[in-house]
């Protein structure tokens, strides 16, 4: 992931805090079921050739990538799916090859031609098709997430609101916007999140070290998904790892009834031990055991869970 990228000189001119919360943020967790909370944490892609030989086996073919990926995490933040619309057939092949895993988890990302080329104006059609291909995931099927652009502003409310108040009520949903607007502008920021809040839509935080304006902390429904982009294993990732554990142990015992934590890297050949270090972590901050990638070079037992 190239967004939010700094060059590596100038991390240390960063200040990687996370903004404390809002008191939306504590009403909608205080407003919660207070279920025991669920956690995930996954990767971006499947399909990355220099994990073989640290978490695949060597000479893994890419047909055989998903099939080794879903014996280390338990989800995938799906970005396929926003490059095509797959058909159901295509679905229901990466669905056999997770069920090795039953608690295995896709997030598909809405299709570009959704929130890009028709930027949510008269989009039923390809929206229907999107819908009936993520459909055969069936029970692997996670939450759906809708990604705009960052030329995609405040202006584009009307259109947004239309466009979420149609999608279907069956499948969680979460958002991210990028104009800098949503979050400079307060009257926006509030009629965002507002929305979400009224369709019970959830807002994704994008940490990235470029765009600490995206690490807005608003919650709109007791549900986290964050997609954090690392630099490469650099200390300060561990950092910020370690600050984001903290916060959502502190969201747990607030009401965070579940959590979605997608690692990316800018150079993804990292992704597994950092997403490696955030399951152990959380797991012992929050008293559970997460599933935690094997390495070869390290876990010479087993690949399954």
């Amino acid at each position: 992931m190239e967004f939010g990228r700094v060059p590596h000189e100038e991390l240390c001119n960063v200040d990687f805090g996370l903004p404390p919360d809002s008191q939306f943020t504590k009403d909608v967790l205080a407003a919660s079921a207070k279920s025991p909370i669920k956690v995930h944490v996954g990767c971006a892609k499947w399909g990355r050739k220099e994990w073989v030989g640290k978490i695949y086996p060597p000479k893994t073919k890419e047909a055989n990538f998903l099939d080794e990926y879903v014996k280390h995490f338990d989800c995938i933040e799906l970005n396929a799916t926003f490059y095509n619309v797959y058909p159901a057939s295509t679905i229901e092949k990466w669905k056999e090859k997770a069920a090795s895993n039953p608690d295995f988890k896709f997030c598909p990302k809405f299709s570009q031609s959704i929130s890009h080329i028709k930027r949510l104006k008269n989009a039923e059609e390809v929206t229907t098709q999107f819908y009936e291909g993520i459909m055969a995931f069936g029970e692997k099927l996670g939450p759906v997430f809708l990604q705009l652009s960052d030329n995609y502003g405040p202006k584009n409310y009307p259109e947004m609101r239309a466009y979420l108040e149609s999608l279907p009520k069956d499948v969680p949903v979460f958002v991210e916007v990028r104009h800098k607007d949503w979050y400079a502008d307060p009257a926006s920021r509030d009629q965002f999140f507002g929305l979400l809040r009224e369709l019970n839509i959830g807002s994704i935080i994008t940490d990235a070290s470029g765009r600490r304006d995206c690490v807005h902390m608003e919650l709109t429904t007791p549900h986290a998904f964050i997609r954090f982009v690392g630099n490469s294993l650099d200390k300060t990732d561990y950092q910020r790892c370690d600050a984001w554990i903290e916060r959502i142990k502190q969201w747990r015992d607030q009401g965070l009834e579940s959590v979605w934590f997608f690692m990316h890297q800018h150079d993804e050949r990292y992704s597994p031990e950092l997403a490696d270090y955030v399951s152990e972590k959380l797991g012992k901050a929050l008293g559970m055991e997460l599933p935690r990638p094997h390495f070869i070079d390290r876990d010479q037992g087993s690949l399954g869970f």
